[in-house]
């Protein structure tokens, strides 16, 4: 830090204090750049201003001898030009004046400039662009303007074949070429006229431009989809049904409802036939069926049949368009198209003949679906398999109403898992609680209330009682009867699930190990 310099007394009578100025730091330098980038020697300002040429030195001569030979030949002077210092235009130094010139007319003055404006426009930036005569040759220069001698001109005869013909043969020869082409087109067209008797006739059939169709148009998607939809007549003596099915596999597995092929499970003498597309008619074996989701497979013996793309029905979301095929009524390869109208919709139904009821999570379509839909297919834009067509909503208590635009189908994840346990084992289980509900409302909470509870089931095990209230199993909220079935079935048979309560006012949650129905 600086130390303070000596005060100075001012007339106010108070003491100022005046800072040093820092030392200039001057960093070393280095011997060998300050030799390539310093100044030279005696110099101490920033320009030489005292430097002065050694006047001593030894001066060069340029020319060291005479030019080679070479180089004086092709750049050096003519012969008597050895006085030219500078060349002349045409004309400088010529004048008709006497007193300026000569008898030979060469001027006596030849000062002045070599070129001016008046001769040279080039020199002249005020003159416009002036073009020149073409250079002629001295002799046509010195003659001035003389006629060119012309020869006679080439004619087509003699550029054609080298040598002078007369006009009257050259005429001739155009009449030959005339008469030539005339008989060449008389020939075509006798030959023309003549092709009906040698080649016979040709007829040209008109075809009309194919109808173009966009790969995700409905028409597109239903050519590609309604070869792997099949119809499936049940014969039972006098009476029978028709329903629909999706063939799944190359060897021949076909998946439908299990109402379609009921009656047939029940009586050996049913006849199940199964109808292509093509007309192609055979029998239909049942493999297995499972009718607590409503699903059944059935195995035909037919050779590389089209077999349906399968899809994601969990990729579905409301608002997607879908498209149904099936034979409703009987009527083979119909195509409706509407769109998904709700998904995971908990939908039941009684069981047919003493079957158990059916309870499934569905997605909802308002696709036009009837009676003989059931087992068709349900696709999505691209034509893969995303359900199966299996009931509808209608108006009245017969149920035998057609469609009001509520349709349901099994999605093709949950019975594509089913129809693989179906192929291998012939049966199918599900998780269960083992309880039974009814749907009700406690306090503010909608739920599936408990019946009954199965004595030694997984639900006793976990102390659920008779009248708790099922509001939530695992992540799933539970709003009735039916969605307590569906989110049970969700899950595996031995997995530990959290189930939601209500009890006396109180909600508490319990852990269940679910078995097996």
């Amino acid at each position: 830090m600086n130390e303070p310099a000596t005060p100075n007394q001012e007339e106010s009578g108070h003491q100022e204090y005046r800072l040093r100025p820092r030392p200039v730091m001057r960093p070393p330098v280095d011997p060998e750049a300050a030799a390539v980038f310093g100044r030279p020697k005696g110099v101490k300002g920033s320009f030489d201003l005292l430097h002065r040429p050694d006047t001593n030195a030894r001066p060069v001569s340029l020319q060291t001898g005479p030019p080679p030979p070479a180089l004086a030949e092709a750049f050096g002077r003519r012969p008597g030009e050895e006085n030219v210092v500078l060349q002349r235009p045409d004309g400088y130094g010529r004048s008709d004046d006497p007193a300026v010139s000569d008898g030979d007319g060469v001027r006596e003055d030849e000062e002045g400039p070599l070129w001016a404006s008046e001769s040279d426009p080039w020199r002249d930036p005020n003159s416009p662009v002036v073009l020149g005569a073409p250079a002629l040759r001295e002799q046509e220069r010195a003659e001035g303007d003389v006629e060119r001698p012309t020869g006679p001109l080439l004619s087509l005869p003699e550029v054609l074949f080298g040598r002078r013909v007369k006009p009257t043969a050259l005429a001739l020869l155009a009449v030959v070429a005339l008469l030539i082409g005339a008989g060449g087109g008389v020939v075509g067209w006798a030959l023309a006229s003549a092709g009906d008797s040698l080649t016979g006739e040709l007829n040209f059939a008109e075809a009309e431009a194919a109808k173009e169709r966009p790969p995700d148009s409905v028409a597109a998607i239903a050519q590609k989809v309604a070869p792997a939809v099949v119809s499936i007549e049940v014969e039972a003596g006098q009476s029978g049904g028709v329903g629909s099915g999706v063939v799944i596999d190359p060897q021949g597995y076909i998946l439908t409802n299990h109402h379609v092929v009921s009656s047939a499970m029940r009586d050996d003498d049913t006849k199940v036939t199964v109808v292509f597309i093509d007309g192609t008619r055979t029998r239909g074996e049942i493999v297995g069926t499972d009718p607590k989701t409503d699903l059944a497979v059935l195995k035909v013996n037919v050779e590389n049949p089209v077999v349906i793309e399968i899809g994601d029905s969990d990729s579905l979301a409301p608002g997607d368009r879908v498209m149904a095929i099936g034979s409703p009524f009987g009527l083979e390869n119909t195509v409706t198209e509407g769109i998904v109208s709700a998904l995971n919709r908990p939908v039941t139904a009684p069981g047919e003949n003493g079957d158990p009821p059916v309870t499934y999570d569905a997605i909802q379509t308002d696709a036009a679906i009837n009676p003989g839909n059931s087992g068709g297919a349900l696709v999505d834009s691209t034509g893969a398999l995303v359900g199966i067509n299996s009931m509808i909503r209608t108006v009245g208590d017969s149920g035998e109403g057609g469609s009001i635009g509520l349709g349901f189908a099994i999605p093709a994840n949950q019975a594509i898992r089913i129809s693989e346990s179906l192929v291998r084992d012939g049966t199918v289980k599900h998780a269960s609680l083992g309880v039974n509900a009814a749907s009700v409302a406690a306090n503010t909470s909608r739920g599936a209330q408990v019946r009954n509870v199965v004595p030694g089931s997984p639900a006793a095990q976990a102390g659920i009682k008779e009248g708790d209230v099922i509001v939530r199993v695992g992540e799933r909220q539970v709003r009735n009867a039916a969605e307590l079935t569906v989110a049970v079935r969700e899950h595996d048979i031995g997995e530990s699930v959290p189930v939601r309560l209500v009890r006396g006012g109180r909600q508490l949650t319990v852990e269940v190990t679910l078995g097996s129905d």
